[in-house]
């Protein structure tokens, strides 16, 4: 099972750096959203591929056009999120409010239920479990927040699960679609995303997915803009993950497509046997 989603925002929301925090400092970069997107949009509609689109619900208020395109297109929509916040970052009701806002954002649009939510950063951790819980006070189906691994934003390296399970939060039940990961040389290594799939050569890439039962993608639309402007007031090493790859990465999603078959969330979930699950209780 392979699949493949998009996490929408623009090309300067970086996380966890002072100049781009937060709204008030985005009005000083100037918008790429909808030239990229487009680029998204004609690969898929030349290779008949079906994919999920995780959107900021300030995508979907500043940029409405992108969310009824995507939609128009036939394709699932699911929240990422308000405004880009980490989650851990949050306190409860910050986080119910941003997750509220954002549904009620791109329902507006759609006029569909948003049954899909991922957290920025992948930011859902063992010291805010109770997200979980909010996301399935706000009807959220199915949840891909869950990074099993360390990494520079949290992640959940003692989830007991890396691939799709069933968690129970405080006795209501939950669908979680993890990011995938590969034993190799004692480490779990990521490869199918965002900077982890820019950084490695395309033949690593393809011989990781070929060995791997489960792929979760997550892209965004600036991993595939090599002509962005640099943040500069980034440190060396942010710089390198957030730029290093992009003049080659479109090139490699195309052959990624190519080379395996796809399929959306929605038809993960409907091929997934959910029976034979395992129930990890939160």
């Amino acid at each position: 099972m392979k699949i493949l989603t998009f996490d929408i925002e623009e090309w300067f929301h970086i996380l966890d750096h002072e100049s781009t925090k937060d709204e008030s400092s985005w009005n000083k970069f100037d918008y790429r959203i909808e030239k990229n997107m487009d680029k998204i949009f004609q690969l898929l509609e030349n290779k008949k591929q079906s994919a999920t689109f995780f959107c900021l619900g300030w995508i979907a208020n500043e940029f409405p056009k992108v969310i009824k395109k995507i939609d128009n297109l036939g394709y699932e929509i699911g929240s990422h999120s308000n405004l880009h916040t980490l989650a851990y970052n949050q306190t409860r009701g910050e986080f119910k409010a941003d997750l509220e806002k954002s549904i009620n954002n791109i329902e507006d649009i759609t006029g569909k239920k948003v049954k899909y939510y991922r957290a920025p950063g992948f930011s859902l951790m063992e010291s805010n479990k109770w997200v979980f819980e909010e996301l399935i006070n706000k009807g959220i189906e199915i949840d891909c927040s869950i990074f099993p691994a360390s990494r520079a934003h949290g992640g959940f390296e003692k989830f007991p699960s890396k691939s799709p399970v069933i968690v129970s939060a405080d006795g209501r039940k939950i669908k979680e679609f993890p990011i995938n990961t590969i034993s190799l040389l004692g480490k779990n290594l990521i490869f199918s995303g965002g900077g982890y799939f820019r950084l490695m050569p395309y033949p690593l890439i393809k011989l990781l997915t070929k060995r791997s039962e489960y792929v979760m993608t997550y892209f965004h639309p600036r991993d595939f803009d090599f002509n962005q402007p640099m943040i500069n007031d980034l440190s060396k090493i942010r710089k390198f993950k957030s730029y290093y790859g992009l003049k080659n990465a479109f090139e490699k999603l195309e052959k990624l497509i190519n080379d395996f078959d796809f399929i959306d969330l929605r038809e993960a979930n409907q091929k997934f046997n959910w029976g034979k699950s395992e129930i990890i209780k939160i």
